[in-house]
């Protein structure tokens, strides 16, 4: 079979498929799952054009490295083969953890477990079906590797992984100000003392780069609307498990099911070693399947949120910078309750919380400037860049959403 295949991506053109292994990857039902879960959840109810996916992402950024250690290694970098294929599946899988709408209901179906531990303990069940074959690549993957910048293209403040989500979100938004030279900062990265460095005629890309990823976060992943239908999403998941556990009947997908029933944490993950297996069943068609089942469920609350949700008659939303009183609170819940719901069910039409946008922490990883005369300057202390000092403040706002004919 010819695995040699070429990809057609609205974003990048033709990308190859660089070896066996990765094709073999890719063609896995783990990683083919990637297609069915977007990549920006509930945004396309804002930007209609935000249907691309994990699977697009994954593709692309697998690209960028391609290009990124062909760069490195025309620079003088040694890069042995065996770390340039383990570097590509690396971050070939670093989304394979991923739930369904992505980031909205990492914290909704199960507790204390993120998409980057669910991504490894995938990625340790590719190494056996695989034949340990993935083990340099996990190595990459946790930081483990003892060429760090390897692991710093993966994972880090100017990783390939944003510099594909940028330019594709962008892309499938049309927030064309989001857009970044990603080809330039490739051209402009190199190696000093094991850290990835940008070499100093790069530093206007990389400021580019910061303007266009704040922008991105305020219109387009924290988008208020966006907000809004994340919390009527996760209220609706409450409503469901609450009454699923209460011993209601509510149908859903059997992985869906699975999810709905039991208060899964960590440690459930770790001693039933089935549950991974039905977590990778998951995507998001059997959430919304489920709720286009739920429209007519006897529960008010929940047939209200799933028919709202699926017609987009979404919560109303205010921000603030200052936290929200609890009046303000107490007397949104009075006028839901009025409309006929008890104090227990009001809560589920009522949400609030902080959003926090930071374009640039060099806390836990900064960007490096690798300066003519040999120094490195940390991007945030250039001297001609007062803009990165500014977006390096993080910016902290409050919200608060109720169903705008409830209130």
């Amino acid at each position: 079979m010819n695995k040699k295949k070429i990809l057609n991506d609205p974003v990048y053109g033709f990308i190859n498929i660089p070896n066996d292994l990765v094709f073999d990857i890719i063609e896995h039902t783990y990683f083919q799952r990637l297609r069915r879960i977007k990549q920006l959840g509930l945004t396309d109810y804002v930007y209609p054009g935000a249907h691309h996916t994990r699977f697009h992402h994954a593709i692309g950024a697998t690209y960028l490295m391609q290009k990124t250690l062909d760069t490195l290694r025309s620079k003088g970098v040694m890069i042995f083969d065996a770390e340039y294929e383990a570097a590509l599946i690396a971050i070939l899988l670093h989304d394979v953890g991923h739930g369904p709408f992505s980031h909205t209901l990492e914290f909704s179906l199960f507790q204390d477990v993120h998409h980057e531990q669910i991504s490894l303990w995938i990625f340790d069940k590719l190494n056996q079906e695989f034949g340990g074959r993935l083990e340099l690549a996990k190595q990459i993957f946790t930081g483990k590797y003892h060429r760090k910048f390897l692991t710093q293209l993966v994972s880090s403040q100017l990783d390939v992984d944003r510099l594909d989500y940028l330019k594709r979100d962008s892309f499938f938004t049309g927030v064309y100000e989001g857009t970044i030279g990603a080809e330039r900062i490739i051209k402009m990265l190199n190696v000093h003392e094991d850290q990835l460095v940008v070499e100093e005629k790069g530093i206007y890309s990389i400021e580019n780069f910061l303007s266009a990823r704040r922008l991105m976060y305020w219109q387009v992943y924290l988008h208020k609307t966006s907000i809004a239908a994340e919390a009527m999403l996760i209220s609706l998941i409450k409503r469901a498990k609450y009454l699923t556990q209460k011993g209601s009947e509510v149908p859903a997908t059997p992985a869906f099911s699975i999810f709905l029933e039991r208060d899964i944490t960590r440690q459930d993950f770790i001693e039933d070693k089935d549950l991974l297996d039905i977590f990778t069943l998951l995507d998001d068609m059997d959430v919304w399947g489920s709720i286009k089942m739920w429209q007519s469920h006897k529960d008010v609350v929940l047939s209200k949120l799933s028919n709202d949700l699926l017609n987009r008659r979404l919560f109303g939303i205010k921000m603030s910078n200052e936290k929200f009183p609890k009046e303000t609170l107490d007397n949104i819940l009075s006028s839901i309750e009025s409309k006929g719901f008890t104090k227990s069910q009001a809560k589920y039409f009522m949400d609030r919380g902080a959003l926090t946008n930071a374009a640039y922490v060099a806390k836990g990883g900064s960007i490096n400037i690798l300066m003519k005369d040999g120094q490195l300057v940390d991007v945030a202390q250039a001297s001609d860049l007062p803009n990165i000092k500014v977006m390096s403040k993080i910016v902290k706002k409050y919200y608060l959403c109720f169903p705008k004919n409830l209130s």
